[in-house]
């Protein structure tokens, strides 16, 4: 009888992403030492009760706002989010609407909505970027557009945060009750105000986009992370956004090309935006690389400790950053930043805040460690280079980053990428050009 009943998912299974698949499957599979009929009747209500979040791709080609209405009135599903990036929607549906959905012609593909989750002073040295300082490089007047917790108004950026956007609680001043935001903006682009700039960040005059798509909690839907990097999209020119950055992911085993947030990033660096994202912080395992970090054309960073020594030569590899291949079997991550220790801004009170009091530092700043904080100061670093050569295409500059990047010994491609970002060596081969 199980068989019967799934029939129609294997049959669907070209429109049925895998990880939509194990949840369906979960719905039907029996309860063990139970009799059949109570089996029968707890999978008839599960299916019919249980809403399941979903994210439906329909053909580019009949896509449109007048095929999404059509949809909706066809199989009583409600358009909850419009993912236009991707010709898509959100909604959350039980199976008989899901049903319904994968026998319609212009839906060519269902995801689950699963959540993405955030991923938790001398690494300015370390990428160099003090040197270009002196030169007047600072990141001024480029925009970095931090997706993540939301930003708090901390007095490091003060002036700087230009725009804010919040798909959580549609609240309209910028705040942070996570922290985890606060802290990633920090390691871009903190100005040391409040440490006589001993926490500095790369580009301490950079302009901060804080977009929250994740919760209190440091989690969120993948469609919510997708409006996000569309809204990106659609406002680049309004905030002057040249970079996004993605301390967030998960570890989904899709491949990048069947990915929908990876989709998501494709359009985004296809549109002209820069987008760094984390590698994750599940190494020391090969093939452990979190998603969007998976998409061959962006940057996934990766982290080092550099507290070891001041000297390149004894730095190594974090133990928790994440290694390649992908799904796909592309290399990543593509370059490695400080991401052990790193001092950044604090959001009073957020729940970060609470949970690490032990790591505070004054009033003002918070030490944390991850492949959360090794990229955005790859960020930092970009807005530096786009500020010395503001022409450079997303293309232009990652392979700018890898070519001088700085090997580790003892790490393959997998490990470290191209190597450690270094900005002086950057900028010294675009003047050199």
């Amino acid at each position: 009888m199980i068989f019967q009943e799934v029939r129609w998912i294997r049959e669907y299974s070209n429109k049925i992403a895998p990880n939509l698949r194990k949840q369906l499957f979960l719905l039907y599979r029996p309860t063990r030492y139970s009799p059949c009929f109570i089996n029968k009747f707890y999978s008839s209500v599960m299916q019919r009760w249980r809403k399941i979040p979903v994210i439906v791709q329909l053909d580019r080609n009949t896509y449109s706002q007048q095929c999404l209405k059509a949809i909706s009135q066809e199989t009583g599903c409600s358009i909850q989010k419009d993912l236009y990036l991707l010709n898509a929607f959100a909604t959350k549906i039980n199976v008989s609407t899901l049903k319904t959905l994968v026998e319609n012609k212009n839906v060519v593909r269902i995801w689950y909505d699963e959540d993405l989750r955030a991923i938790l002073d001398i690494a300015s040295a370390t990428v160099e970027s003090t040197a270009v300082w002196e030169d007047g490089i600072t990141g001024k007047d480029v925009t970095i557009a931090v997706i993540d917790t939301g930003v708090h108004d901390h007095p490091d950026l003060s002036g700087r945060i230009v725009g804010f956007k919040d798909f959580v609680n549609n609240k309209t001043q910028p705040y942070d009750d996570n922290g985890h935001g606060t802290h990633v903006a920090g390691c871009a682009a903190a100005s040391g105000k409040q440490s006589n700039s001993k926490y500095r960040a790369p580009a301490p005059e950079a302009n901060i986009v804080g977009i929250k798509v994740l919760n209190k909690s440091g989690s969120g839907p993948l469609s919510t992370v997708i409006q996000g990097i569309q809204w990106c999209v659609a406002n680049q020119a309004k905030y002057k956004i040249r970079i996004i950055n993605l301390s967030l992911g998960s570890d989904s085993n899709l491949s990048a090309y069947d990915d929908p947030v990876c989709f998501a990033v494709k359009k985004a660096w296809d549109a002209g935006l820069i987008v760094c994202a984390a590698a994750g912080n599940t190494g020391p395992d090969s093939r452990t690389i979190n998603s969007p970090g998976t998409s061959p054309k962006i940057i996934t960073v990766g982290a080092i400790d550099d507290h070891i020594s001041s000297q390149n030569s004894s730095y190594r590899l974090a133990d928790f950053s994440s290694r390649g291949p992908t799904a796909d079997n592309i290399a990543k991550p593509d370059v490695v930043s400080p991401g052990v220790n790193i001092t950044a801004l604090r959001s009073p009170g957020s729940l970060l805040d609470k949970m690490h009091k032990s790591n505070r530092v004054t009033a003002d700043y918070l030490t944390l460690s991850g492949t959360s904080m090794a990229t955005p100061i790859c960020a930092g670093i970009i807005a530096q280079i786009l500020e010395a050569e503001p022409t450079l295409t997303p293309d232009g500059v990652k392979n700018l980053l890898k070519e001088t990047a700085l090997r580790l010994s003892g790490y393959n491609e997998n490990e470290q990428g191209a190597g450690i970002i270094n900005v002086k060596s950057a900028i010294q081969k675009l003047r050199q050009q």
